[in-house]
């Protein structure tokens, strides 16, 4: 499977923090009975930096929760998929392709080149190409063997999540919550990934039934430097959007990708610091099929 961008972390929870929890409420409401008029601003004090420190661990949990989810989706989750490709780059060129996914590697063939359909002589490309790629799939093998290291580096990154921010309620949009964050002071990061990571501020939207990442929005709030800029740099502003969805009942799949950063960092190998695509129109295909008859199905998809 593609790059979900997915991770996840063991949540934690602690009877001796809601003992003193308890504790602290009951001195709070002792102390405001006892005196109530002279204590009254600081009673109230006391009760709005519980409910905050109430809200901002119920935050972390569903993040946690969430991370966990994800990631044992993942592991779980050994299905394929046709589904229509749209890449812009980041010279305003753009490229719609059919692509199935097999055990092997994906396949994909071309159905516009910048908004036109494919010439005679293109499509004729597109299909010797297709056939090269179905007979000798080296290069399939090595295309997945860099999409299975980027999604192990991004599930790292999604792990570190509910420690590496802290998190804060926002809005809700129907069945999804969203979580702003921001990063988390005490957070050491280890890797250069995990520092381009650490600097960024933004957003997540999350559906708590299902303890699912729909998306997740952000934004550099600083600049990077890796060996004071001698092995790459970003700069403060770069942006990111990644979304999910559900494609059938019980299965998430990767519908958008947006990266939009300025510099060089070589931390993943089908990723670039300027990258836009969308996913749509997904079909299940069998688990076990075989690339010639995934070529032939996309062939036949495309007439």
């Amino acid at each position: 499977m593609y790059s979900r961008f997915t991770g996840r972390a063991a949540q934690r929870k602690s009877s001796n923090t809601r003992g003193s929890r308890v504790c602290r409420n009951q001195i709070a409401r002792t102390i405001i009975a006892a005196a109530f008029f002279a204590w009254l601003p600081l009673g109230r004090a006391i009760a709005q930096d519980q409910t905050g420190r109430t809200l901002l661990n119920a935050a972390q949990g569903l993040v946690r929760r969430m991370v966990a989810n994800e990631l044992k989706s993942e592991q779980q989750d050994h299905s394929h998929w046709m589904f229509r490709l749209d890449t812009r780059n980041p010279n305003g060129e753009g490229e719609v392709d059919e692509v199935i996914e097999t055990k092997e590697g994906d396949l994909k063939r071309p159905l516009l080149m910048n908004g036109r359909e494919l010439t005679p002589e293109q499509r004729q490309k597109a299909d010797e190409r297709l056939q090269e790629l179905a007979h000798n799939p080296e290069q399939l093998r090595k295309a997945r063997a860099d999409e299975d290291h980027d999604t192990a580096r991004s599930q790292q990154l999604l792990q570190m999540l509910p420690d590496a921010f802290v998190f804060t309620y926002g809005q809700r949009r129907g069945d999804l919550v969203e979580l702003n964050f921001s990063p988390n002071p005490n957070f050491k990061p280890s890797t250069h990934e995990a520092e381009v990571f650490h600097a960024m501020q933004g957003s997540l939207w999350v559906d708590p039934k299902q303890n699912r990442l729909e998306g997740i929005t952000g934004h550099l709030i600083r600049e990077v430097k890796f060996g004071g800029g001698m092995l790459g740099h970003l700069d403060q502003g770069g942006t990111f959007e990644v979304k999910q969805a559900v494609v059938a009942p019980g299965y998430w799949e990767l519908t958008l990708l947006n990266v939009s950063m300025k510099g060089k960092a070589l931390f993943f190998k089908t990723i670039g610091v300027q990258q836009q695509y969308t996913r749509s129109n997904f079909k299940q295909v069998p688990d076990d099929l075989g690339l010639a008859k995934a070529a032939e199905m996309l062939e036949k998809e495309v007439q």
